[in-house]
């Protein structure tokens, strides 16, 4: 009989970084591979697991390991090869170095291509928990495994996708070939029947793009035999030279199980098409990680990261996809540069270290990672100058936002995210470091009054060391999203700043997700919701089925699929476009955790926006359902 509880094991963290390496290196631009250009750390290619049993009859048993690699079950100083099944009788073994019926067993395996992963079969001896793990190097630690990953003739080097069948909506003949469309965008293997020889298809995630061969991104053939073409974000592909009615063209679209387990449904039907919309955007870029879009980067970005586990804690609950980007991210020690080599996204990592405990409680996590923080943190420290504010090195990027910084010397906003970094730090360390991260935190606060801070322009500047004084919202939002500054100082801010057309607008979702934040932390929920259905209203005005990287209203729909100077440059369904589920969530419905309240959670819906609300929303891993009507509201935790 087999244990219903055993899977595949791993040393920590190293499926994550062997995954990483996959999804990293996929990207592929108009047939030109193009893997990430920063440091990519890998997975130890030889590892032991260790376990001891006290057996009381026999039992039998059989270990399975990663395929191509090598590696034996050593039980009590036997030899026995993977595959092979090892019989135990407790009353047999005899040998003076062991207790009667005790069984010793190592599992070693060694493996250059793929994560070196051992799967025990047997009814006693299995691979469930108790297993540890060692490297040769660091002392043993619990193994690790993954609920997607339980079934031996599994391959830990292919992670398993649900698959689900799209037929076109519509077929036509154009350019002298075929143009199939479907219903919304996809991650599929497009499968092409009918043609003798496999026909190129040219693949968009716009009409325009999928009929421009010469400057579409993506391109290919089916294969032969499977007749599918390999996994790639479309919404139209094109067949030049054939007629419709010559071929047959369907989307398996492929998808990791990441469960979205939230709805919202209120009395304006435009919100409740924008939350849709964007909870299928965000279900997209939920990959084996958050991924910051579907189609052009594909990449693991920090900076897109940390806002979608804003979006996630309300929309899926899904912690683990949020520990494998967080591993995946890390990488190993000793760190040497930054997050994706940008300076803000290693403290933006450190945050979303931050925010990922306080969603899920979970102190195992928190306590396993908590070096690799602190170690991050230190490469950032290393890099302060005499007032404790801290500077990009020559090969690190300083992004915060593509905005026209003044760029000399120290960064204002770099050192917002520094101080909030800090907090970090000091909330979940031990007494030691609590002290002495809060006086760092301190220090850089009161340093940034006192070279940042205009009494003039009542705002923070980007630089003090070029005397231009110039001034951009970022820092200045930062300081409220963050808490950083006194409620009197906000004030200033707000209308100095945020409501000052003479300071340049934030042109980028990215960064307006952070504004946004900020307004609704101010109480301005009439201004952001106006945003919501202007900015997001717009894209559904225009056709979107899915939300886009950027957004300007005053293009018309040709012109929108440019971007960094590429005619389809722009990616039309992107993670960070999600943000109105969290600004619904969080300040709208006002869902969020009470420790007063006897189901644990609160929600306070914003007065004089809905006459009526019914959502389902998750916090975390809870399921929460809020419903609100003529001033009353009733919140229910879902089993």
């Amino acid at each position: 009989m087999e244990n219903a509880q055993a899977r595949w094991l791993w040393y920590p963290g190293d499926l994550e970084k062997y995954h990483a390496l996959k999804q990293n290196f996929s990207r592929v631009e108009r047939g030109c591979p193009w893997p990430a250009f920063w440091k990519s750390d890998g997975f130890r290619q030889r590892v032991a697991f260790r376990r001891t049993y006290r057996l009381e009859k026999p039992t039998s048993f059989t270990v399975f390991g990663t395929p191509g690699g090598a590696g034996y079950a050593d039980v009590n100083g036997r030899k026995y090869p993977f595959g092979k099944t090892v019989s135990c009788d407790p009353g047999e073994i005899k040998i003076s170095l062991h207790i009667p019926g005790e069984i010793k067993i190592s599992l070693h395996i060694g493996c250059i291509g793929c994560v070196p992963a051992v799967y025990v079969q047997g009814d006693i001896i299995s691979s469930d928990d108790g297993w540890t793990v060692e490297d040769y190097c660091e002392p043993p630690v619990p193994a690790a495994s993954s609920r997607y990953f339980v079934k031996p003739e599994q391959n830990v080097a292919d992670w398993p996708l649900l698959e689900k069948r799209f037929d076109p909506i519509s077929i036509e003949a154009v350019n002298g070939g075929a143009l199939f469309t479907f219903e919304t965008e996809l991650t599929a293997e497009l499968e092409i029947k009918g043609s003798t020889n496999p026909p190129t298809v040219y693949l968009g995630e716009s009409r325009a793009e999928a009929l421009d061969t010469a400057n579409c991104y993506y391109s290919c053939t089916p294969d032969p035999e499977t007749h599918r073409c390999p996994r790639q974000a479309l919404r139209y592909a094109f067949i030049p030279g054939y007629q419709p009615e010559q071929l047959s063209v369907r989307a398996f679209h492929r998808y990791v199980d990441v469960p979205v387990r939230a709805s919202f449904v209120c009395d304006d039907a435009e919100l409740n098409r924008i939350f849709a919309v964007a909870a299928h955007t965000f279900s997209l870029c939920c990959d084996v990680f958050f991924l910051d879009g579907v189609k052009r980067d594909k990449w693991i970005w920090g900076g897109d990261a940390y806002q979608s586990l804003f979006v996630n804690r309300y929309l899926t609950g899904d912690k683990d996809i949020e520990q494998r980007t967080l591993i995946a991210l890390r990488g190993n020690d000793p760190v040497t540069t930054h997050i994706n080599t940008i300076l803000d996204y290693s403290l933006l990592w450190i945050l979303s270290m931050g925010e990922h405990a306080e969603t899920y409680h979970d102190t195992a996590f928190l306590r396993r990672m908590r070096p690799k923080m602190a170690s991050l943190m230190e490469l950032v420290r290393s890099q302060r100058d005499e007032h404790g504010f801290v500077i990009g090195r020559k090969q690190d990027w300083v992004f915060i936002d593509w905005a026209d910084f003044d760029r000399d010397g120290p960064l204002c906003a770099e050192q917002m995210l520094l101080a909030a970094a800090y907090d970090v730090m000091a909330r979940y360390g031990n007494a030691e470091e609590k002290t002495r991260y809060e006086a760092e935190k301190a220090a850089l606060l009161s340093a940034i009054e006192q070279y940042f801070w205009d009494e003039e322009k009542s705002a923070y500047v980007d630089s003090f060391t070029s005397g231009k004084r110039h001034v951009t919202r970022h820092a200045n939002i930062l300081a409220i999203v963050f808490d950083l500054v006194s409620e009197e100082r906000k004030r200033q801010i707000t209308q100095s700043v945020l409501f000052n057309a003479a300071v340049p607008a934030i042109t980028t979702p990215y960064f307006r997700f952070f504004e946004l934040d900020a307004l609704c932390r101010l109480g301005y929920l009439k201004e952001v919701l106006s945003e919501i259905k202007s900015y997001w209203g717009g894209m559904l005005k225009l056709g979107a089925v899915t939300f886009w990287e950027e957004y300007d209203p005053k293009l018309p729909l040709e012109k929108q699929y440019a971007m960094y100077g590429d005619p389809f440059g722009k990616s039309l369904c992107h993670a960070w476009a999600a943000s109105p589920i969290y600004l619904l969530a969080r300040y709208f419905v006002g869902l969020r955790p009470d420790q007063d309240s006897a189901s644990g959670f609160a929600a306070t819906p914003a007065p004089g926006f809905f006459d009526s609300l019914d959502c389902t929303l998750q916090l975390g891993e809870t399921t929460v359902q809020v419903i609100a009507r003529d001033g009353k509201t009733e919140i229910k935790l879902v089993p």
